[in-house]
């Protein structure tokens, strides 16, 4: 079944296509498997092949569009109507001689869309070169018109229902986040220490399972503490290092993100001082935020706290989050940094991401928040502190 009532779903359609109105555009191709499941419900690890959600201008139901043998799932997971599910043979799939979209061009003719503006997710992670070729080859008289981000951008406000499962997300992080603070001890290796994170990721808590989240448990060790985005490895976790761990809880595919770091030993007086002037620039990024500030506020409140510590930070300290897949859990809309007029409004949901890389060492504090009428609420409930362990 849907994760949510037909109203929900209805209501974020129309507010999709005020968006395709004014854009002037008559259909839209959806294949972002985040905004296919925002927009139906649709759900399933099918977006390694073509697959997409087609929403007409005019009030009927979107369309579905994807394997025959992913068809069920469609029935399983949204609320169209039966004959709104649409599928290709399997012979499509990885055929020099035929593709998925070649068909889809064929669907679209039939219902009239042969010369119609068309829009498509030109940045969508599983939108090829090959799929806007198969397209335009296809449907020679159509206008194809470039809207990515649209729908990601509709979604950046949360609703009710939507806040309400990002604090379900929430309750399974802090669980998991115990549990990986737990396991980073001397001589564990670190793929171990990933594995219990990631049974604890999947398995939730009494009330709420778990889902996997869009992005592998981070486990930044040692020299890799350096870094963002490195793996963890099979080697154990050592005395007098530091370890980030950036983790998610997912919840009907809505993520709620933290981060800590867990000091090995007696942590240096540089880390005690990066920790505490984070910790400070963080309650000042956070008492910026309101209904109405700008994201750039929010960065230049963090800026203006570290750099009295004689700190800075080059990156973005934030992003907006809500459902997603792989390989990423970010809407890719809104970003907490200097250059971003964004205005804040009440259900937008970030991802305070306060990630200090420093030569060979650094410290990660983060928590996700949501705006509110009267400033914000974080939503996990988890001490903000350098973790020492001996």
């Amino acid at each position: 079944m849907a994760a949510f009532p037909d109203e929900e779903y209805a209501e974020r359609q129309a507010r999709t296509r005020t968006k395709m109105a004014e854009a002037g555009v008559d259909v839209l191709i959806i294949t972002d498997p985040a905004n296919m499941n925002y927009l139906t419900g649709y759900d399933a690890w099918s977006f390694y092949v073509p697959q997409a959600v087609i929403v007409p201008a005019n009030s009927d139901a979107p369309y579905w569009y994807g394997r025959s043998m992913d068809a069920q799932s469609a029935v399983l997971t949204t609320t169209l109507p039966r004959d709104h599910i649409l599928s290709y043979a399997d012979d499509y799939v990885e055929n020099p001689a035929k593709h998925p979209f070649q068909f889809l061009g064929s669907v679209l003719k039939e219902h009239g869309r042969e010369r119609a503006r068309i829009g498509y997710e030109g940045n969508a992670y599983f939108f090829t070169a090959r799929n806007l070729q198969v397209l335009t080859e296809s449907l020679p008289l159509a206008k194809f018109v470039d809207i990515d981000l649209m729908v990601n951008w509709v979604r950046t406000i949360k609703s009710d229902r939507e806040i309400e499962v990002i604090r379900q997300a929430a309750r399974i992080v802090e669980s998991v986040m115990r549990v990986a603070i737990d396991a980073v001890t001397v001589g564990t290796r670190q793929c171990d220490a990933a594995a219990l994170i990631s049974e604890a990721q999947i398995r939730g808590t009494r009330e709420y399972g778990g889902d996997a989240p869009a992005n592998p448990p981070s486990i930044l060790s040692a020299e890799n503490a350096a870094t963002p985005h490195a793996s963890w490895s099979d080697r154990p976790f050592r005395h007098d290092t530091a370890t980030f761990l950036e983790l998610s809880g997912c919840r009907l595919r809505y993520h709620c993100a933290m981060s800590r770091t867990v000091y090995l030993g007696q942590p240096p007086a540089d880390m005690l001082r990066v920790a505490e002037a984070t910790k400070e620039g963080y309650e000042a990024a956070l008492a910026t935020v309101k209904q109405g500030a700008l994201c750039r506020d929010v960065a230049a409140s963090w800026t203006n706290t570290i750099s009295k510590h004689g700190l800075t930070k080059p990156s973005r300290i934030g992003y907006s989050i809500g459902v997603n897949y792989p390989p990423n859990w970010a809407d890719h809309t809104a970003s907490l940094r200097d250059i971003d007029t964004t205005v804040m409004e009440p259900n937008m949901v970030f991802h305070l991401m306060l990630g200090m890389w420093m030569e060979g060492w650094g410290f990660e504090l983060s928590d996700c928040f949501r705006v509110t009428e009267t400033g914000h609420e974080v939503f996990a409930d988890f001490p903000r502190q350098l973790f020492v362990k001996d």
